[in-house]
């Protein structure tokens, strides 16, 4: 059974917008290395997103790099030397090919949680120490979605990558990040140059109960 979520008949445009890009938001892997909008505007809406989505005790653990350009190629080439490193060679041309789509696209946002914020919280509040570092992966979650979902607003297209731990180290050499940032996520992001399938929904009974 497939539920589709339409925006409530009553409320402002501007929640039916929200609700409308939260709804098209879809992981597209077809990407382009053009954008709709400027690089500026990129920026804009990642600072947006990190600046305001929220964080357990107002953190704020979340650090991002936007990677551009050669940066973005850059990216996605240590990617590569680190998966042909590891995977057999008979694998290597399905794997190049993966990792080119990504590289083709037109940007990629590093996502990072700072360790050093979630080590502090620990220290400074000792009763919740065990569930800071879950609470900063809902922080990085939020934000992910976040830029995701505004990225889908302005035209581009976006896929979610995990090529963490093992790029880690050359991605902090290469961006000159603070040892503490640990990284968690690659937004990959560009035109889309194909639309993404049809999406299977689990019934809304099996998933939300509702007391009133």
């Amino acid at each position: 059974m497939s539920v589709a979520y339409a925006a409530p008949a009553t409320g402002s445009a501007d929640s039916a917008s929200f609700l409308d890009a939260v709804k098209a938001r879809r992981t597209i892997y077809a990407l382009s290395k053009s954008s709709p909008i400027s690089n500026d505007r990129i920026v804009e809406l990642v600072n947006f997103a990190v600046k305001h989505c929220p964080s357990s005790f107002n953190s704020q653990s979340t650090r991002v790099v936007v990677a551009l350009g050669a940066h973005h190629d850059r990216t996605w080439l240590i990617a590569k030397d680190q998966i042909k490193a590891i995977v057999p060679a008979e694998n290597w041309p399905a794997s190049e090919q993966r990792l080119n789509g990504f590289q083709n696209a037109y940007g990629t946002v590093l996502l990072f949680e700072d360790q050093a914020v979630v080590k502090s919280l620990q220290e400074n509040i000792p009763a919740y120490a065990e569930h800071f570092p879950t609470w900063s992966e809902h922080a990085h979650g939020l934000v992910a979605f976040t830029i995701w979902t505004a990225l889908e607003a302005e035209g581009l297209g976006a896929n979610l990558q995990h090529y963490n731990p093992l790029i880690d180290a050359d991605v902090a050499k290469e961006f000159s990040v603070p040892e503490s940032w640990k990284l968690r996520a690659q937004l990959v992001f560009g035109k889309g140059e194909a639309p993404a399938g049809d999406k299977e929904f689990k019934p809304l009974e099996e998933r939300v109960k509702v007391f009133q």
